[in-house]
């Protein structure tokens, strides 16, 4: 046991060693960098592989005063920008479909230039565009289904009907708080399996074995549940016991009436 605690220890410490010398690789990378490059989406699509179409800007941060930006598409000059912010927005249909190579130069007062980094990107076609988005859709959408089918099946396939409970047992709903059946008016505790869903949280109700699409009730719904469910024994409904503080209250109304 004391081995595998070591082991997992020295594992969390590499991994945090690797991601702060893959932060320190970037950062260097950064700084040798004179003019940082930049592109931002402003309107269109990108699917965050570098295939791009619409309205982008491209944002380069020189490390040093510069006179003037100069942008280029392919070693070709796109804009000039000689004033901060050195932004340059561009449209992708303004340019052949393909793969291209974005960069800047910075051009300081005693002639220096300052070279950026290159950002590679496909610009496509609008129809492109559109079928890629589609099909990133699809996958998302069947994804969703996917999920909540197998949220359908595990307990259908693995899940055992559970134990009834009697009408007004005391019960704990757990971290997930508890939910009234629409259908039998009996509350329980939600489950880890339940598909969350735009309209609701979809349910199998323990006491009917109904499913059903619920919402979080609150510990006053829930309490209101279970005396309903006494009330259906037939037997009374004990009143809840008073706390300390409405105790003490009712005494000091009462000695207002008692003789001096």
């Amino acid at each position: 046991m004391k081995t595998k605690i070591i082991t997992t220890r020295f594992l969390a410490i590499f991994c945090l060693l690797g991601i702060v010398f893959s932060a320190a690789s970037w950062a260097s990378a950064q700084d040798e960098t004179p003019l940082p490059l930049s592109l931002r989406r402003n309107f269109g699509s990108s699917t965050g592989t570098g295939d791009i179409q619409g309205n982008f800007t491209l944002k380069a941060r020189p490390a040093q005063a510069v006179e003037k930006v100069v942008f280029y598409l392919d070693g070709e000059v796109m804009g000039e920008v000689t004033a901060e912010p050195y932004d340059l927005r561009f449209v992708t249909d303004n340019y052949p479909v393909g793969v291209h190579s974005l960069t800047a130069k910075g051009f300081t007062a005693a002639g220096q230039e300052l070279d950026s980094n290159v950002i590679r990107v496909n610009f496509l076609s609008a129809e492109a565009a559109r079928k890629s988005m589609f099909t990133i859709l699809g996958y998302l959408l069947g994804a969703i289904i996917l999920a909540t089918l197998i949220s359908w099946a595990i307990p259908m396939i693995l899940g055992r009907k559970a134990k009834a409970v009697p009408l007004g047992a005391p019960r704990n709903y757990g971290m997930l708080g508890g939910a009234i059946c629409p259908r039998c008016f009996r509350p329980f505790a939600r489950s880890l399996i339940g598909a969350n869903l735009v309209v609701g949280r979809l349910e199998r109700c323990p006491h009917c074995g109904k499913w059903s699409l619920v919402h979080s009730a609150s510990p006053q719904a829930l309490r209101a549940a279970e005396l309903a469910e006494m009330e259906q024994t037939g037997e009374a409904v004990v009143a809840p016991t008073q706390s300390e503080e409405e105790r003490l209250r009712k005494d000091l109304d009462d000695s207002r009436y008692q003789d001096t």
